[in-house]
């Protein structure tokens, strides 16, 4: 996903590429450490997100790239 911003939150990441419904659900998968960033567990849902940190949840693959 491309941001114009200089980072963005780790749940509005999820919400915008559609990985969770609601920023209920990505709390609740944050908080249960089922995402990881750049390898490590995160369980931050405000984590700032730059251009070159991967995240993975689940079986998915994002990576945040500039715009």
């Amino acid at each position: 996903m491309k941001i114009t911003t200089e980072f963005i939150k780790l749940d509005s990441f999820l919400k915008m590429e559609n990985a969770v419904s609601s920023g209920g659900e990505a709390k609740i998968i944050i908080a249960d450490g089922l995402v990881l960033v750049n390898g490590q567990v995160e369980t931050r849902r405000g984590r700032k997100l730059y251009p070159g940190d991967q995240i993975v949840y689940g079986r998915k693959r994002f990576t945040v790239e500039a715009a």
